[in-house]
């Protein structure tokens, strides 16, 4: 599975409902509205790079209101949530 971080500019004005319509998209699994630079984060993920292309170049760039997209590919994954939920596996719960 490839993951993928979309970093997303708006068009003016369309902020209130981008997020929702970004969400919608078909391989994205998650969408942040933050703060600085861009608008909005999206994680994207894909079996295939061409899968992977076709999400960020065809499904989200043409979304009314997305202006500017940078695509930020993961080599490897970091999540300490995943290494605490399998080392309580098991284990005693209150």
């Amino acid at each position: 599975m490839i993951t993928a971080v979309v970093l997303i500019t708006a068009e003016r004005g369309a902020l209130p409902n981008l997020g929702e319509s970004l969400a919608a998209v078909k391989g994205v699994s998650e969408v942040y509205s933050v703060t600085g630079e861009i608008d909005f984060i999206a994680m994207v993920r894909a079996r295939e790079h061409d899968e992977l292309a076709d999400i960020v170049t065809r499904r989200i760039a043409q979304v009314p209101g997305v202006a500017k997209t940078a695509t930020h590919v993961a080599f490897k994954a970091y999540s300490r949530h995943d290494l605490e939920a399998m080392f309580a596996i098991g284990a005693d719960r209150p």
